[in-house]
C-alpha cells in the first residue's frame, strides 16, 4: 500500500500535508475514497496559473454562492497570484468566511461538516470556504409545545438557525455559544449556551468537563444519547433529568434566568439545566397570560399530575376496603357484577392506551379520524356491555389518559405512568401496606434522581427555599435580579 506505512505493527495513514502537490492529491483521494463516495465532489481547476482542487460534500453545497466565487478565482491572473496563502486570503478572499487548515484531522472535520476545501499548488495549508447550506425544514411551531398566545416559531434540526433564533431574542454581548465535537465517528456539534454575566461559574465548569470527557463513538440519538452519557448508571429512574424545550422563547427566558442550554446538531430540542421537577412542570402558556391566569394554569397542571398518579390506586384500595367509603360517596363503588378483577382491568387499559397512542402515530392521516371513531366505540360501549370492563374503571382510566396531555414533557408523563402501575400492583397484592410502599418508592425516585449542576431534583422544596418555592406555585411578574440569576 503506497499511502500507508507500518508503525509499531499498526497501519498509519500518511499525512496529506507532507510532500508535493501530486503526492498530497493522491493522499486525499485515498483518504476520502474519491470514486467510491458519490456525494464527495472533486473538481480540478487552475487558479492564477497554479493547479488547484476543490473537495466538497454535494448535499451541503450552496450552488449560487460557490459559482460566483469560482468565477472570480478563474479570473485571477498568474502575475497576480501571491506567494503564500495569507496573501491570497487578504487579496482575493477577504469577504468570505474562510479558514486555513494545517492538520489532517481539521481537514476531515471541516470537509465532512460541509465546508468547501481548496488545495492550491505551492500552498501548504488547505483553504476552507463556508458555502454550506444544510437541508432543513422551515421554522414552525412545535407540535408538542404549542401556545394559545405568543410566537409561533420553533427550533429545527440545524444548529446555526437555532442559535440565530436565540440571538434574535437576546441581543447581548454576554450571550456565549461554545462549540464542542462529541463522538469519535459522528463528531456531532454540541453547543453550550449561557449568559456570561449571569451563569454560576462552577456549574459551567462542570458541564464543560463532562462534555469534554465523554467517550463515545457517536450520538446516534442526539440529545437522548448525550443525556444517557451524562448519567450512565441511572437508567432505572424514569424521571427526566433535563428540561427540554423546542421553543426559542422558553429557551431565551431560561438563559436570562441564569440557566445553561445545550444544543445538539440534528435535534430540534434544547436541553436546559440545572433543572428540577418544578421547572419541568412549567409551561410557556403560563407566561402568555396575566399572572392570575398563569397561576391557575400552573396549579391545575400540578394537581392533575398528582391525581393522575393516585386516582386508580386509591380507587382500587377503596374497592378492597368498602367500609372506608362514607355513605355520601357510595356511588364511587362498583355496583355491577365484576367478571374480571379490577386490577387486571386497570392494567389492561394502561397497556391499551399506549397501544392506541402508538397506533395513532403510525396511522396514515387520511385514516386517523375513522379509526379513532372505531376505537372509541369498541373501547367504550362494547367493552362495558360485554362484561370485560366496568363503567367506573373506564371512567377513571379515561381521566388518566387525558391527564397525560396536561404537561408537555413526555418523559414525565411516562414516569407518572410507571409509578402508577407499580402502586397498582403493590396495592392489589398488599393493600394499604403496598400502597404505602409504592408511595415511598415514588418519593425515593424523586429524591435520588441525579441532576447536573443543580441543588437537587426537588429544589426549592429540598433544600427548602421559601421565596423560590412560592414562585414555583404562583406565577408572578418580577423584575430580573442579577444576583438571583447567578444563583
Amino acid at each position: 500500500m503506497s499511502d500507508y506505512q507500518k508503525d509499531n505493527g499498526k497501519e498509519k495513514q500518511m499525512d496529506i500535508f507532507q510532500g508535493e502537490y501530486d503526492e498530497r492529491m493522491a493522499g486525499i483521494m485515498e483518504l476520502l475514497h474519491i470514486g467510491t463516495n458519490f456525494d464527495i465532489l472533486h473538481r480540478q481547476m487552475v487558479i492564477g496559473g497554479r493547479r488547484a482542487s476543490m473537495f466538497v460534500i454535494d448535499g451541503f453545497l450552496k450552488g449560487e454562492v460557490s459559482e460566483k466565487v469560482l468565477e472570480f478565482f478563474y479570473s485571477i491572473k498568474e502575475e497576480e497570484m501571491p506567494q503564500d496563502y495569507n496573501g491570497f486570503i487578504d487579496k482575493f478572499a477577504p469577504y468570505a468566511d474562510i479558514l486555513t487548515i494545517d492538520t489532517q484531522e481539521k481537514f476531515i472535520q471541516f470537509l465532512l461538516s460541509g465546508m468547501s476545501c481548496f488545495l492550491i499548488e505551492g500552498y501548504r495549508n488547505v483553504l476552507a470556504l463556508d458555502f454550506r447550506d444544510y437541508p432543513s425544514r422551515s421554522v414552525e411551531e412545535p407540535d408538542k409545545d404549542k401556545v394559545l398566545r405568543g410566537s409561533r416559531d420553533g427550533f429545527i434540526e440545524s444548529l446555526v438557525p437555532n442559535a440565530a433564533l436565540i440571538r434574535r431574542r437576546i441581543r447581548d454581548v454576554n450571550l456565549i455559544f461554545e462549540i464542542f465535537n462529541v463522538g469519535k465517528s459522528s463528531k456531532t456539534d454540541v453547543s453550550v449556551v449561557y449568559m456570561k454575566d449571569r451563569i454560576k461559574p462552577s456549574a459551567l465548569k462542570e458541564v464543560r468537563n463532562r462534555i469534554q470527557n465523554l467517550q463515545t463513538d457517536a450520538l446516534t440519538m442526539n440529545k437522548e444519547s448525550l443525556s444517557e452519557l451524562f448519567f450512565p448508571r441511572s437508567w432505572c429512574n424514569p424521571f427526566p433529568r433535563f428540561k427540554y424545550s423546542e421553543r426559542p422563547d422558553t429557551t431565551a427566558a431560561c438563559l436570562l434566568e441564569g440557566s445553561i442550554v445545550i444544543l445538539v446538531d440534528n435535534s430540534p430540542a434544547a436541553m436546559i439545566l440545572p433543572t428540577s421537577l418544578f421547572s419541568i412542570l412549567e409551561d410557556a402558556n403560563e407566561y402568555y397570560f396575566p399572572p392570575i391566569t398563569g397561576t391557575y394554569l400552573r396549579l391545575t397542571r400540578m394537581l392533575t399530575s398528582i391525581i393522575a398518579i393516585y386516582i386508580t390506586p386509591i380507587f382500587l384500595l377503596l374497592l378492597q376496603n368498602p367500609q372506608w367509603v362514607p355513605k355520601q360517596l357510595d356511588f364511587i363503588l362498583i355496583k355491577d357484577p365484576i367478571n374480571v378483577p379490577p386490577v387486571i382491568q386497570l392494567l389492561i387499559l394502561e397497556f391499551a392506551i399506549d397501544g392506541l397512542k402508538m397506533a395513532s402515530i403510525n396511522t396514515p392521516n387520511m385514516l386517523t379520524t375513522p379509526l379513532s371513531i372505531v376505537a372509541g366505540i369498541v373501547f367504550g360501549d362494547y367493552t362495558v356491555s360485554s362484561g370485560w370492563f366496568n363503567a367506573e374503571i373506564m371512567l377513571y382510566m379515561s381521566f388518566v389518559a387525558v391527564a397525560n396531555y396536561t404537561q408537555s414533557n413526555m418523559e414525565l408523563g411516562y414516569a407518572i405512568k410507571f409509578f402508577r402501575i407499580i402502586c397498582l400492583i403493590l396495592t392489589a397484592s398488599s393493600g394499604l401496606v403496598g400502597f404505602t410502599v409504592g408511595s415511598i418508592l415514588l418519593l425515593v425516585a424523586l429524591l435520588f434522581n441525579p441532576v447536573m449542576a443543580g441543588r437537587g431534583y426537588l429544589y426549592p422544596l429540598l433544600p427548602f427555599d421559601g421565596r423560590q418555592l412560592l414562585k414555583r406555585f404562583f406565577r408572578v411578574s418580577l423584575p430580573y435580579n442579577e444576583k438571583q440569576g447567578r444563583n
